[in-house]
């Protein structure tokens, strides 16, 4: 019997095949009867070199490409897609920075046999959103770690799936977050791991970005497929972005988890008033799109802190992944950057600091990591400010020195099957949803992701 990502690889749910696909959380409750989990602090032995496949070479795989031609120690051996002129493509790129090509895999299911090469050390995939756990599984029953682009998972039994297989073959499956490497969502982090919040009691976090043009007419559908994800689904779809970050600095899976959510979404009228403005004549006028301009989540967790979550995609707005997070001494918040600390117990904060101040807070607080590496990775790519490379450059870096991930496979599932359980709880009439425990009891234990570090000379820096 075909699983329901089987069912989404042949044709992307209808809101009519979601509604038939009934209650999804309860299935894996067996497995509340093992206890632990393997993979919280997991560390692999040390690597000289990170031999690398990328599966999906188009526009972030590309990317990618570049940013491991500049970090010692990784070396990408191995490409795929199901277009050959992007095959070309990342050959050339590898060829301008004077490296050696990399082994070709072309054709729709090709990534199997990347898999299964054993002259792969990590699979790199940065495929449709479909093929993410298609691929993360292949990956790791091939004996490799895998880094999976986001949203590294949508369904529930997808992320249950992951977990165990990671625990099983004790391979890395990592979401390729790289908000969290953000200067102000690192600056977030230090500040929390000093005290100067107090206790945490509140965070905020979203994807708030016009992506109206993902529907223009001219896009053929092949190249508009996360425009059909919105057409297919409610819910939020799309969480890790502003979320991840905000999961490290409290502590979610390392000491508190989610427990439960609420979910309510608006009306959808923006992307139907920008195709009747841009494309008047375009058949996807009349298209039903079942996601809602603005959705809004809230989270309850174990410790009893809120955590608000929202997903705009198609609203003539601003970007901004909001980063709020409060707690009894103060409170930070970024787009724009803003933060403000009592002076005295009980005094309040009243009005944000001025800017001066808080270009010094910035400054004296900035995290380690982010002050060793980040001008580093600023200088070198200017992907999204310097956030990829500084994420790729830290995994890598954990890798070849044998230490634990900042993120993993309980992070991709707690945040993963969100985009699921979100949408149930919106077409239910913002029903309560229980959040399922991927850690199996282990987060009461485990400890939060300390003050992380990149030593630029173990790196392979000369400074």
């Amino acid at each position: 019997m075909n699983s329901r990502r089987d069912f989404l690889r042949s044709s992307i749910f209808t809101a009519s095949a979601f509604a038939a696909a009934g209650c999804v959380s309860d299935g894996r409750a067996r497995l509340n009867l093992r206890r632990g989990a393997p993979m919280l602090g997991f560390a692999d032995k040390p690597m000289d070199e990170v031999r690398i496949g990328i599966v999906g070479v188009g526009g972030r795989g590309f990317a990618a490409i570049r940013r491991f031609a500049k970090i010692p120690g990784a070396k990408v051996v191995a490409l795929c897609d199901n277009m050959q002129d992007k095959i070309d493509k990342g050959q050339k790129r590898l060829s301008e920075h004077k490296l050696p090509a990399a082994k070709p895999y072309y054709g729709e299911t090709a990534w199997r046999r990347l898999c299964d090469d054993p002259h792969i050390d990590v699979v790199y995939n940065t495929t449709p959103w479909e093929l993410h756990v298609p691929v993360a599984l292949a990956a790791m029953n091939g004996g490799k770690h895998v880094f999976t682009e986001v949203p590294s998972a949508l369904f529930v039994d997808d992320c249950w799936e992951l977990v165990e297989l990671s625990e099983k073959t004790h391979r890395h499956c990592m979401q390729l977050e790289n908000c969290c490497y953000g200067e102000v969502e690192m600056l977030t982090l230090h500040l929390a791991r000093l005290g100067m919040f107090g206790e945490l009691v509140h965070a905020e976090g979203a994807y708030i970005h016009d992506l109206r043009g993902m529907a223009q007419a001219k896009c053929p559908d092949s190249e508009c497929w996360r425009y059909s994800w919105n057409k297919a689904h409610k819910g939020n779809f799309y969480p890790t972005h502003g979320l991840v970050p905000l999961c490290l600095t409290l502590g979610v899976n390392r000491g508190d988890r989610f427990d439960y959510l609420v979910s309510l979404e608006s009306r959808q009228a923006n992307f139907k008033a920008y195709l009747k403005a841009v494309a008047p004549d375009s058949p996807r006028v009349n298209d039903d799109i079942q996601m809602g301009d603005m959705n809004t989540t809230l989270i309850k967790t174990a410790l009893g802190r809120s955590i608000m979550i929202q997903h705009d995609v198609s609203t003539p707005r601003p970007y901004s992944r909001i980063q709020f997070l409060s707690g009894t001494k103060g409170a930070i918040c970024d787009y724009p950057y803003r933060v403000g600390f009592e002076k005295a117990p009980g005094k309040g904060v009243h009005a944000w600091f001025d800017e001066k101040a808080a270009a010094e807070i910035k400054e004296k607080y900035a995290h380690p990591m982010f002050r060793q590496a980040g001008i580093l990775a600023k200088k070198t790519s200017a992907d999204h400010g310097g956030m990829d490379f500084l994420m790729d450059m830290r995994w890598v870096y954990c890798l070849r020195q044998g230490l634990p991930l900042d993120m993993d496979v309980y992070d991709l599932a707690a945040t993963g099957c969100l985009c699921e359980l979100t949408e149930k709880s919106v077409r239910n009439r913002s029903e309560t949803i229980s959040l399922p425990d991927f850690t199996r009891g282990a987060w009461k234990t485990a400890k939060p992701l300390g003050i992380m570090d990149i030593d630029l000379r173990k790196a392979g820096y000369d400074t």
